[in-house]
C-alpha cells in the first residue's frame, strides 16, 4: 500500500460563528470519518490540526508567517495508506472540511 498526504485547506475567516452545539457537531464528524478510515486500518496519523501561526524559513532568512490575511490557509493534515491515487481520493471525498466549503489536497509521499 502507497502512503497520501491529506492536506486541509479553507478560507476560515469567513466561516460564521457557530454555537457550542454545533460545534460539537462538527467534531463528532470529523471524529466519524477519521473512524471510518482507521476501523478500515488505512489511517497512519489522525488528523491534526495546525495554529494559526508559524515561521517561514528561506535560506538565510526566517520570517513570521504563514498570515491570517491570507484568503486560504492550511488547517490541519492527516496520513492514509491506500492502494491508488482514486482510492485516496474516495477516502478524502468524505471529508467534513468538504462541508464547510473547504478542500483536501491529497499527494502520495515518496516513500523512498
Amino acid at each position: 500500500m502507497k502512503e497520501f498526504l491529506f492536506v486541509f485547506r479553507g478560507d476560515w475567516n469567513s466561516l460564521p460563528e457557530v454555537s457550542e452545539e454545533e460545534t460539537k457537531s462538527r467534531t463528532k464528524k470529523w471524529m466519524d470519518w477519521v473512524g471510518g478510515i482507521a476501523a478500515q486500518n488505512k489511517l497512519v496519523t489522525k488528523g491534526n490540526r495546525l495554529m494559526h501561526h508559524g515561521k517561514i524559513v528561506k535560506k538565510n532568512l526566517v520570517t513570521d508567517g504563514p498570515f491570517i490575511e491570507m484568503k486560504e490557509f492550511i488547517g490541519g493534515f492527516s496520513i492514509v495508506k491506500a492502494n491508488s491515487y482514486d482510492e485516496a481520493v474516495e477516502l478524502a471525498n468524505g471529508c467534513p472540511v468538504l462541508l464547510m466549503g473547504g478542500e483536501v489536497e491529497v499527494r502520495e509521499i515518496n516513500a523512498f
